[in-house]
């Protein structure tokens, strides 16, 4: 069992473009209030969850199967699973197919991504 904690100011920069190189699929999200208070600059959370290795080879390797049209985040190629996590160098992991794949496919309770 792996646990995690990152900003989600870390994670919004990703999030936006909603492109990825990393994903994994997980369980047991919490967030957590990290500093600040909640109408300070300073007010900041974090994320915590448990990565679920199994889901996420799974997840990877239906990604890596997809060819559904011309898009960046329509085909995988360069997915390949590392033990723990999904990666693609060319960034082509999109946030809502790997959510899709994780939640739908493998049976996770969601995904998370860089």
């Amino acid at each position: 069992m792996q646990f995690y904690t990152l900003p989600v100011l870390m994670m919004l920069g990703g999030a936006l473009a909603d492109m990825h190189n990393a994903a994994v699929c997980i369980s047991n999200r919490k967030y957590s209030q990290v500093g600040g208070t909640a109408w300070s600059v300073s007010y900041t959370v974090a994320t915590e969850y448990e990565i679920l290795v199994a889901e996420t080879e799974c997840a990877c390797n239906f990604y890596k199967a997809r060819n559904t049209g011309d898009k960046q985040w329509d085909q995988c190629p360069d997915c390949t699973f590392d033990g723990t996590t999904c990666n693609s160098a060319d960034w082509h992991i999109g946030g809502d197919e790997m959510n899709y794949y994780c939640t739908e496919l493998c049976h996770a309770e969601g995904s998370e991504a860089n």
